[in-house]
């Protein structure tokens, strides 16, 4: 297999054989972020694209899950998705899904119709990097989409019928707008309801804009306690009809799932548990 760079995925694709259709995030302003800093973007060459996919079933017997990269991969014309989609079906019959990243621009940009007929193909799950709800905070850390943006690209994938799962940031606001982000990133996932809800938890990383700005003294980080609470509030005010949540990846102070609103007080009372007992994940062991 050929990849160009450092290769990124979701967790849930741990398993997934990735296939780069896009080198790079055709952004990748985001203050936060590190990752697809090595790489200028580009769409790769279809003819690329079904040799990587030959190559993956003469080397794999099975494959059960195929993941489309790299950052924002959706953004390839409709034709080209669907012959790919349509390659996977013919040489790994046995493939039970396929993933994609996605911006909320990708999806704006693609007619509804579109979207159908990429389900109908096999695209299985779509995961959207949402990080807030606040437009101060999406101003603020350069994400090139507005909150009234996320929202329709989010209800335009569940009207499709694809699964869609988004990721929120703890700890994007600062302290100094840590509760406008999670009264805001509440409202916006509950007019989305999404199937999948992640929440990481910010990382400072040495090569983003934002590490510069925290070393100034311009960004100030939650403590870990400030981060249970501005969870707590965030979970507090969401309204969800059956999304699965997580918030047990390697960044977070303290491991949460469970299926939302149904398991809420449960959650709420885990957080509760840590703040009382100060439980969290020790620095040392924190990690994207």
């Amino acid at each position: 297999m050929r990849y160009e760079g450092s290769v990124y995925r979701p967790p849930s694709e741990g398993k997934s054989y990735i296939l780069q259709v896009t080198i790079g995030c055709s952004h990748n302003k985001c203050t936060f972020c590190s990752m697809y800093k090595d790489k200028k973007f580009r769409v790769r060459n279809i003819d690329e694209i079904f040799e990587d996919l030959k190559y993956a079933r003469d080397y794999y017997s099975e494959v059960k899950r195929i993941f489309l990269a790299d950052g924002d991969a959706l953004i390839l014309k409709t034709k080209d998705l669907e012959s790919i989609l349509k390659e996977i079906k013919k040489l790994f019959p046995e493939c039970e899904r396929i993933g994609i990243y996605s911006t909320p621009g990708d999806i704006l940009r693609k007619p509804l119709e579109d979207l159908v007929k990429l389900k109908e193909l096999g695209l299985g799950i779509i995961y959207l990097g949402i990080e807030s709800g606040s437009d101060l905070v999406l101003s603020k850390v350069e994400k090139g989409f507005t909150r009234e943006e996320i929202i329709k690209a989010g209800q335009k994938a569940k009207k499709s019928g694809i699964p869609l799962s988004v990721t929120l940031i703890s700890g994007l606001g600062g302290k100094d707008n840590w509760k406008e982000h999670a009264l805001s990133s509440a409202d916006l996932i509950n007019q989305i309801n999404p199937d999948y809800v992640s929440l990481l938890t910010l990382m400072m990383e040495k090569n983003t804009d934002l590490y510069t700005k925290y070393k100034k003294g311009n960004f100030d980080i939650l403590s870990p306690k400030e981060i249970a609470v501005e969870t707590k509030l965030f979970l507090k005010n969401i309204s969800l009809k059956n999304s699965v949540f997580r918030s047990n990846h390697a960044s977070n102070y303290i491991p949460l799932k469970g299926t939302l609103n149904k398991d809420r007080e449960k959650l709420i009372s885990e957080i509760d548990e840590a703040l009382k007992n100060e439980e969290f994940t020790d620095e040392r062991f924190r990690s994207l």
